[in-house]
């Protein structure tokens, strides 16, 4: 049971990015695997779902500056999208969604560059995201599937 929702809650990540999704997905099949006293899932197997939490990290990381960075995003508009993506979640999906482009901007602009500047730092934020946000849907996705191979072959 304990597994289970810590499963659900990382998973949970992909649309609330507050939550520590990959340790938690991690932490999760581990106790899942415990319950079961590691019969079916191994120290082997564990290693792999060890691994793919780790780049879901770090795609969670690195994904949105990455995207922002290649439209030309200045280290304040990344700051500001990740800024952004934060504020955005009290606006429900449209805030998630604006809110990075919005923040990125304004980072922008703080750095006095220019609106054109801005608008392409914003998309390029935006873009990271959601580059971020599928990146660790795959990745959460091949650790279930990693497990349930594990569990049940």
């Amino acid at each position: 049971m304990a597994g289970g929702v810590l499963v659900v809650a990382g998973l949970a990540d992909l649309l609330l990015p507050l939550l520590p999704g990959a340790p938690l997905l991690f932490l999760g099949l581990l106790v899942a695997a415990w319950a079961e006293d590691f019969r079916h899932v191994g120290a082997g197997t564990l290693l792999v779902l060890g691994a793919l939490a780790l780049l879901m990290y770090a795609a969670d990381l690195l994904a949105g500056a990455i995207g922002a960075k290649r439209f030309g995003a200045s280290p304040r508009a990344v700051a500001g999208a990740t800024i952004g993506a934060l504020v955005g979640l009290a606006f429900g999906l449209l805030g998630v969604l604006l809110g990075p482009f919005i923040g990125a901007a304004a980072g922008a602009l703080t750095d006095r560059r220019g609106l054109a500047e801005a608008g392409r730092s914003g998309v390029g934020a935006t873009l990271g995201l959601l580059i971020a946000a599928a990146a660790k849907l795959a990745l959460g996705l091949a650790m279930l599937g990693v497990f349930a191979l594990a569990r049940f072959l």
